[in-house]
């Protein structure tokens, strides 16, 4: 319908498994999906549906509980680095091209390492060996996202996954793709309302991955940025029902039969791709 395809990620908040929400997505409308990452996590099993529904397995998202650990030696260096090679492998397995990954957690700190480099060198060069890309997701730490996306710049499978929701709260509502757009791989489109505290101070609780056109995003500026980039590939959305602790906005979507759900996620993926048609 749309010039561009519209994938939707798997819904963690959902009480719905993730092969029947594959098959939910194709009834309402979506093209694809994508899926997150984890020890014992069965990837054969969403290629298998993937290709029985004709979705596209857009990309895996790989874990990101341990990403600070990958800039500093401590006990959890090695099995961050291991992860990340994993999650790679099953993506190489099962035909899916593009890994996303955080380059960090956390928010005192702000000073990138040669060490946490040379980490993700590790994780880069075995994403070249495999012909994985490697998508580079704005969050909070943007001084470690620059200076891997820095480090990285000649490698063709180093690039950036562009968060609209992230921009708005864990980078001030800076224009991230005039840093980075002319390496975008992929996208994770989603609304918010900006950062509570009156002081100007980042939480992860202001992350709250709203349907389109329910925050303050100007999608009207998405669609342009994302046409100014030249991107081509598929209008990627990553939505919850569920709402972060102390928070309400997504309440009413936990209310919402699943179904009710991604089909109103449909509709308000389909007026971002109107803009774009424009």
């Amino acid at each position: 319908m749309y010039k561009h395809k519209l994938c939707l990620g798997l819904i963690g908040s959902v009480r719905m498994a993730e092969d029947e929400q594959i098959r939910l997505f194709r009834k309402v409308g979506f093209e694809g999906f994508f899926a997150n990452w984890g020890p014992g996590a069965d990837m054969k099993a969403l290629r298998k549906t993937a290709d029985e529904e004709g979705m596209i397995f857009q990309s895996i998202h790989a874990p990101f509980t341990k990403m600070d650990s990958m800039w500093e030696a401590d006990e959890r260096t090695e099995a961050a680095i291991d992860e990340l090679i994993a999650c790679l492998r099953d993506c190489a397995e099962v035909n899916v091209p593009i890994m996303v990954a955080h380059a960090f957690i956390g928010f005192e700190k702000h000073t990138p390492t040669a060490l946490g480099v040379r980490n993700f060198g590790r994780v880069v060069r075995e994403a070249e060996k495999l012909g994985v890309k490697v998508a580079f997701e704005n969050t909070e730490g943007e001084e470690h996202l620059a200076a891997l996306m820095q480090a990285f710049v000649d490698s063709k499978n180093v690039g950036f996954c562009w968060d609209t929701g992230h921009e708005k709260c864990y980078n001030y509502g800076k224009d991230m793709t005039k840093l980075y757009g002319e390496r975008l791989l992929c996208t994770h489109l989603n609304d918010n309302i900006g950062i509570r505290s009156y002081e100007g101070k980042i939480f992860w609780h202001d992350d709250l991955h709203l349907l389109p056109f329910d925050g303050i995003t100007d999608w009207k500026s998405v669609a342009q940025r994302l046409d100014r980039c030249g991107f081509e590939g598929p209008m990627t959305f990553e939505l919850t029902t569920g709402s972060k602790p102390g928070r309400h906005e997504n309440d009413v979507y936990a209310r919402m039969d699943p179904r009710e759900y991604v089909t109103h996620a449909y509709i308000r993926a389909c007026r971002v791709a109107a803009l774009r048609a424009e």
